[in-house]
């Protein structure tokens, strides 16, 4: 369960030309900047467009009303892929144990930012999108498929194989990740799950896929939002 605190528990995963920082207890809200200090203020201004995407969840999420909520429990040595543009780094608080609580408030935020995501892709489907380096130009449908393929590879981070169906209904496909999602969450969250896979990695833990799943998941919608002309 969330930690009670007047303050908003985050962590600074710090690269060589990124840092990212993140709510422990809030899946997806995670956001860049060139230093802490410019990380931690993107996080803040995201934290209306957080609470906009989960409104619908009822999990009581507002945004702060000042960066000085945020409290630093965690600093993390970031890498090539932090750098690149992705949160990567397991945090201590992502070993936590998972309790029903907890099951029940991760799958409210990961079915919010499917509300979102599809959201925004229906808001898309008659508009143009801006190319540029916010994307990178990537078209709809290929940032849906981005996220299908991305999705496949979260799951095999549980141990779950899971394949897409290539060329398929993307709304289809869409659906069947989603539904492989929630249940390789709940069954990781059982503890039943080995941590080491057959070939002696490690596997992730449900807090951490959560947290993975849901930042990639808000940062598309977002940039659907953000590149409609």
């Amino acid at each position: 369960m969330a930690r009670a605190s007047s303050h908003i528990d985050v962590y600074l995963e710090i690269g060589a030309k990124r840092t990212f920082a993140g709510a422990l207890d809030w899946p997806g809200w995670a956001r860049s900047g060139r230093d802490e200090a410019a990380s931690l203020q993107a996080l803040f201004e995201y934290g209306p467009r957080y609470e906009r995407a989960l409104r619908q969840s009822r999990l009581g999420f507002r945004a702060p009303k000042d960066s000085s909520e945020f409290s630093v429990r965690e600093r993390l040595a970031g890498n090539a892929t932090t750098d690149f543009g992705a949160p990567d780094l397991p945090t201590a608080h992502d070993s936590d144990p998972i309790d029903a609580a907890d099951l029940r408030k991760f799958q409210a935020v990961l079915k919010a930012g499917w509300r979102a995501f599809d959201a925004a892709v229906a808001a898309a489907q008659v508009k143009e999108l801006r190319t540029g380096p916010r994307g990178g130009g990537r078209e709809l449908d290929k940032i849906v498929q981005h996220l299908l393929e991305s999705d496949a590879g979260y799951l095999a981070s549980l141990g779950v194989r899971f394949k897409f169906a290539e060329g398929g209904d993307l709304e289809q496909e869409l659906g069947r990740t989603r539904q492989a999602t929630l249940r390789a969450l709940s069954s990781a969250s059982s503890g039943d799950s080995p941590k080491l896979g057959p070939r002696g990695g490690v596997r992730w833990t449900p807090r951490r896929f959560v947290r993975r799943v849901a930042w990639h998941l808000l940062d598309h919608a977002w940039e659907i939002e953000d590149r409609i002309l």
